[in-house]
Order: structure tokens, then C-alpha cells, then sequence
């Protein structure tokens, strides 16, 4: 299927009690629903992952960081996502703990959730079915895996790679 491609760095971020930040959306893609922070790579510009995960950082969250802060924990594909785009996702857990909750942005509003609320919560059907699943699994470590999303909802998940977190990770 001829569509668009789409690069994106997410962020995964905590705060001392290891609760996950995260927004609720007020514009698409996701509106409406519980998700990391983040946004799409600047690919006009040459920008990296990781230079467009540390922009986002400052842009949304207020927080200067350094791309020695990100650990790359999973890389995503989604071929036709909702019917409109592939994805390509950059998955990063942000090192440093935030010891604030961010104020609300034109994107949506801020809140931290403990590991064990993020289930009950809205969140896009690929985040409940995997991305949240194999990040709790190979946080610290790293998990590559692609989706074919159908256009009647459901997606076929393939882990293309994943390596369990090393004692000294994060």
C-alpha cells in the first residue's frame, strides 16, 4: 500500500516513583487518548532520532536534555496505520527523572500514572496490545517489532529483536 512515511521519537519519561508521564491528547494522531510525549523527526532538516527526542523534551515537557539522557529501548514499525501512514517510531526512556509535573500545552494535559494504572487508562490499541507490554519487558534492554495494521482494527505484531536489560542498564 503507496502511503506516506512517517518518522517519530517517543518518550518515556518518570519521575522519582517511577510513575510514567504521560499526555492526553488533544490533537491527532491519538486525540483523546493516554500517551508519551514525543513527536515526528524532522527529516527535511536531517534531524536524528534522538536530536528530535531532545527538541521534544524541551518543547513539551520544559526539559533540557542531551541525547547521552536517551536510551533507545524499542523501534517500531506500523505499516498503515489507520489506513493513512507507515510509522516508524524511536522509542526512548529519558534517563533523567522529572521531578515535576509539566504544565498543559496546546497538545494536551500532563499526568504521571504508576506502572499499574497505564492498562486501565484510553491508550491507542498498538500501546495497550504491545508497546507498553514489551517496554515494561525489555526496559533497559531494547525490542524491535513491526505491525501490520488492518484496515478492520486489528494489527499483526512481529518482535524482530529484543535483548533483556544488562544488571547495569539505566
Amino acid at each position: 500500500m503507496a502511503l506516506p512515511y512517517k518518522v517519530a521519537s517517543l518518550l518515556y519519561c518518570f519521575n522519582g516513583q517511577d510513575e510514567a508521564l504521560l499526555l492526553e491528547r488533544t490533537q491527532n494522531p491519538n486525540r483523546g487518548f493516554w500517551s508519551p510525549c514525543g513527536g515526528k523527526v524532522k527529516m527535511d532538516i536531517g534531524e536524528s532520532p534522538y536530536v528530535c527526542g531532545c527538541r521534544e523534551a524541551r518543547e513539551e515537557i520544559g526539559l533540557e536534555i542531551q541525547p547521552s539522557d536517551l536510551h533507545l529501548t524499542g523501534l517500531i514499525s506500523e505499516y498503515g496505520y489507520q489506513g493513512q501512514t507507515h510509522w516508524l517510531m524511536f522509542l526512548f526512556e529519558v534517563k533523567v527523572k522529572l521531578k515535576s509535573l509539566p504544565p498543559p500545552m496546546a497538545e494536551g494535559r500532563f499526568e504521571f500514572f504508576p506502572r499499574e494504572k497505564i492498562a486501565s487508562l484510553n491508550i491507542p490499541q498498538t500501546d495497550r496490545e504491545r508497546l507498553w507490554p514489551w517496554f515494561w519487558k525489555f526496559r533497559g534492554g531494547f525490542f524491535s517489532a513491526h505491525s501490520h495494521c488492518h484496515p478492520d482494527g486489528r494489527n499483526d505484531w512481529t518482535l524482530e529483536e529484543s535483548v533483556a536489560a544488562s544488571v547495569s542498564s539505566l
